[in-house]
């Protein structure tokens, strides 16, 4: 698995995190909205919660990439 994500290109994760990651754009991004329910507690049903984990993992594995380059 880290061997995949190794060999894959930052920009790849950069894209899809600027796309998949904050769409729909209008009138806010979802992940946005998601994060700021989490924070107050209105994070509850499990459609919400699923939708979080799929607004939130480009930017985890961009992030994850992003270490594992830095560490060389």
């Amino acid at each position: 698995m880290l061997r995949v994500l190794d060999d894959t290109p930052v920009s790849l994760f950069l894209v899809l995190a600027l796309t998949l990651g904050l769409a729909p754009f209008l009138p806010e991004p979802h992940l946005w909205e998601k994060l700021k329910m989490l924070s107050t507690g209105a994070l509850v049903a499990p459609v919400d919660i699923f939708d979080l984990a799929m607004h939130g993992a480009p930017w985890v594995a961009l992030g994850v990439k992003l270490v594992r380059m830095a560490r060389g």
